[in-house]
């Protein structure tokens, strides 16, 4: 026969756990106590914790004041006092000039405090100098690396004197004896100063650009000695060499085109008797060619027409504008038979004897 064993239960409400629990320990309820001598304490013990924190705090403070406070020390010492300045980059700008402002500028603070940004400004303000970039060397020495502007173009001033400008239409300097001479020269400056005369000087700058660039690559540039841009609507240019007197008028466009056309009719009329004393070309209508002479009329030529008008320039022909133009040609002998009258008449005005008339013998 099998035997059958029977398990114990284990756990159940009245068996072995209820034995556990009841021979343990029962948990009975904290009495609270009440009292004013214990709560102070407690409050006393929880203000002692944040005593590390403070004293953090207060020591963190003192060591940024002491930190501030050297500093101030250290950079007014004259261990960092201005004594080598570090020029780079300058070919035409003036390199004493340079190091002069930069001198007086960081003599003011020493080198730990100097203000780089405000000597960066300054510096750019100094003629040639387009971009300065300022560094310290300590303990006494500055270093400025220049990037300097490159001249495009030189104006003729009002005074007479000739200055290098720029892209940004800003004056440079003066041009030298040793420096490379430009096609031609710039007339026609606005000297007043501002912004607006900056912005018309800015776009005189562009048109000469454009202008040298067309006539370079057409041949003609070297014909031209300079060019006058007060009004970009009536460009004119001054002719070089044998023709420096002889001005072109060129209007407001087309300008290689009407160049080269002033130029053709200029040597045209240089084979005739009258070419030494052209004074003036206008094309600024673009159709037709006016050419003025220094005795006062300007021939207009339009394909094959050549007439001949009086000019303004002379008073004499002022008064008679608008009417054709007087023959004082003779025919041969009239001018002979004229003096010999005048001289008869003043002969009879001055004799008064009669004087006895000749006989010819036969």
């Amino acid at each position: 026969m099998r035997e059958q064993s029977i398990a114990q239960r284990v756990g159940n409400r009245s068996g072995i756990h209820d034995q556990r629990r009841g021979s343990g320990m029962t948990q009975r309820p904290v009495r609270r106590s009440a009292g004013k001598t214990e709560s102070l304490g407690a409050r006393v013990r929880a203000l002692l914790n944040y005593v590390p924190i403070i004293l953090k705090l207060v020591l963190a403070v003192v060591v940024g004041a002491l930190i501030f406070a050297g500093y101030r020390a250290a950079a007014a010492a004259s261990f960092f006092q201005i004594r080598k300045v570090e020029v780079q980059g300058n070919l035409r700008a003036s390199g004493e000039d340079v190091k002069a402002l930069v001198r007086r500028e960081v003599g003011k603070t020493g080198v730990w405090r100097a203000d780089l940004a405000e000597i960066s400004a300054e510096l750019e303000r100094l003629p040639w100098i387009r971009v300065a970039v300022v560094s310290r060397v300590l303990p006494d020495g500055i270093r400025v690396r220049l990037t300097e502007r490159q001249p495009r173009a030189v104006v003729r001033m009002a005074s007479g004197r000739f200055l290098w400008v720029d892209d940004d239409a800003v004056l440079l300097g003066e041009m030298l004896p040793t420096d490379q001479m430009p096609a031609f020269f710039l007339r026609g400056w606005n000297e007043e100063g501002g912004e607006h005369a900056r912005k018309e000087n800015s776009e005189r700058v562009t048109k000469f650009m454009a202008l040298l660039h067309e006539w370079s690559n057409a041949g003609i540039a070297e014909r031209v000695s300079e060019v006058n841009l007060n009004d970009l609507r009536d460009v004119r240019a001054q002719l070089a060499g044998d023709d420096s007197q002889i001005e072109v008028r060129l209007g407001s466009q087309d300008f290689p085109k009407r160049l080269k056309d002033a130029l053709n009719v200029l040597d045209e009329h240089r084979q005739t008797p009258r070419g030494p004393f052209i004074s003036y070309i206008d094309l600024s209508q673009g159709k037709r060619a006016i050419v003025g002479f220094m005795s006062g009329a300007h021939t207009t030529r339009d394909g094959s027409d050549i007439t001949t008008q009086p000019s303004g320039q002379d008073p004499k022909a002022t008064r008679n504008a608008g009417q054709p133009e007087r023959n004082d040609e003779r025919p041969p002998g009239a001018t002979d038979r004229k003096r010999q009258r005048e001289r008869g008449a003043n002969r009879n005005e001055t004799n008064t004897e009669q004087r006895p008339r000749r006989v010819r013998a036969t």
